[in-house]
């Protein structure tokens, strides 16, 4: 009787059902913009990967040595295992190399004006960027589906540690860095097997050298090259023409489309267009009258909501991160109403002190104090978290600030920013709404920005100043 009594109770399938509304799915389409249009925006995957294998042995040839003798390092060992890849991995590996192979141990050492000589100990070369070492082994014959004639065995377990030894004993480094670190991700990829197998295969001696790699790894991964500049500009133009599109009428159907129906279609346009992101795009609304935590779990978006994207698409190797403001006009409205667009202007006007603010040489926490100091001068109710980015969407180097952070950020802030970098401006500004009973508003606003070679710091495509438009 009870068991009949629970599913009494129960609510009945159509009860529990509610109608999803899913905007028209992308596909092909004549927006106007070649590059989101085009199923292959940057190409073919293997057009993709003979520019990301460029953009590696440049890093490699140009980047690499400098790091180096900035931290007065002479060797720098990185060993990783299948799987357990070391954070530094995509920053010093080829775009087809998926993971490390079996055990792989990556050599760098200094030999002065003869360069950085690479060695791979275990995997393969890279594509020529690394001399990759085999076993002494023989074997009978290749293995089934073998793309080389290659008798020798892969290097194996104890055996790799040895040759590690020899490797150093015959190169005498003075300072052997590998990635610990307490403070950095990036630079703390060494796993704890790996360390012991490592160590007590030098010994005492040559395991006195070893020292943390720390701002080498960060670094190494922080960097862009100039070529790759280009690239990350179209990265931006067509993740703003997706938020552009989401953000329409061609999307939204104002009082029937939910959130989530919006947040749905941008992952489906990405991976439509061959693309992938790094974390889930969401979308808020603000009302008068209701906050995003008043307004409900995925509500429906309603005429004269304020509308919010987070979002980010990775291609090439790279990442973007975007966050744009949207408005849904009212009936007989034919524009924001003018304390949003006040708003906005606070948040750019916030965009700018950053980006000045913003320069190689200084500390995170530095570039925080002093934008701040100027927000606040200028009377702006903000907070500011801008991150670096790149080759992972929240990158290697400084933070400027996190949101719950606003005095600084012990050690992550502490790092120093570099030429050659990239950064997501990503920050808040709060604002009392006239039209909306001065009820305070926030505009949340990311631009990925470029700090080139010389220092110099531009938007990476621009900046959002104008809200898109739901008519």
């Amino acid at each position: 009787m009870l068991r009949y009594a629970l599913l009494l109770a129960l609510p009945t399938a159509s009860a529990l059902a509610q109608p999803v509304v899913t905007p028209a799915t992308p596909g092909a389409r004549h927006s106007g913009s070649p590059a989101a249009d085009t199923l292959r925006p940057f190409g073919t995957l293997r057009d993709q990967a003979f520019k990301q294998q460029q953009w590696f042995e440049l890093r490699m040839e140009r980047t690499l040595p400098a790091l180096m003798r900035r931290e007065g390092v002479d060797m720098w060992v990185v060993p990783m295992r299948e799987y357990n890849e070391d954070p530094v991995f995509t920053a010093i590996t080829s775009p087809t190399t998926f993971a490390a192979r079996r055990r792989t141990i990556y050599v760098f050492f200094d030999r002065g004006a003869a360069g950085i000589e690479r060695i791979a100990l275990g995997g393969t070369s890279q594509g020529n960027v690394f001399k990759a070492v085999r076993s002494m082994k023989a074997v009978s014959a290749p293995a089934a589906g073998s793309r080389s004639n290659d008798r020798q065995a892969e290097l194996w377990g104890d055996e790799q540690w040895s040759i590690l030894k020899q490797v150093i004993e015959e190169r005498k480094p003075k300072r052997i860095a590998v990635n610990t670190s307490r403070t950095f991700a990036f630079a703390d990829g060494l796993a704890s097997g790996e360390r012991d197998g490592m160590l007590q295969a030098l010994g005492p001696v040559w395991a006195a050298k070893v020292v943390p790699a720390e701002a080498l790894a960060v670094d190494l991964i922080a960097a862009r090259q100039p070529e790759e500049e280009a690239m990350f500009r179209e990265l931006n133009r067509v993740a703003w023409e997706i938020i552009q599109e989401a953000f329409s009428n061609k999307v939204i159907t104002p009082g029937v489309t939910k959130a989530d129906d919006v947040v749905w279609w941008m992952r489906q346009r990405i991976s439509d267009l061959g693309l992938s992101t790094w974390f889930q795009p969401s979308v808020e609304i603000q009302r008068q009258f209701g906050s995003p935590e008043l307004v409900g779990v995925n509500p429906t978006i309603l005429r004269g909501d304020m509308l919010h994207c987070d979002f980010g698409i990775t291609a090439l190797g790279l990442n973007t991160d975007t966050q744009h403001n949207g408005y849904v006009l009212r009936e007989g409205e034919t524009d924001v109403p003018a304390g949003l667009k006040n708003a906005l202007r606070a948040s750019n006007r916030l965009q700018d002190i950053t980006v000045e603010e913003l320069r190689p040489g200084r500390t995170g926490n530095e570039v925080l104090a002093a934008t701040l100091k100027r927000m606040r001068d200028e009377k702006i109710d903000g907070t500011e978290y801008s991150h670096p980015i790149g080759l992972h969407g929240h990158g290697a180097g400084a933070l400027i600030g996190l949101w719950d952070y606003q005095d600084g950020v012990p050690g992550r802030g502490d790092h120093k920013i570099i030429p050659g970098m990239w950064y997501s401006i990503e920050l808040q500004a709060t604002t009392p709404v006239p039209e909306w009973g001065n009820q305070q508003v926030r505009s949340a606003q990311e631009e990925d920005v470029i700090i080139d070679a010389s220092g110099k710091v531009r938007w990476a495509f621009g900046r959002q100043s104008i809200f898109h438009l739901v008519r």
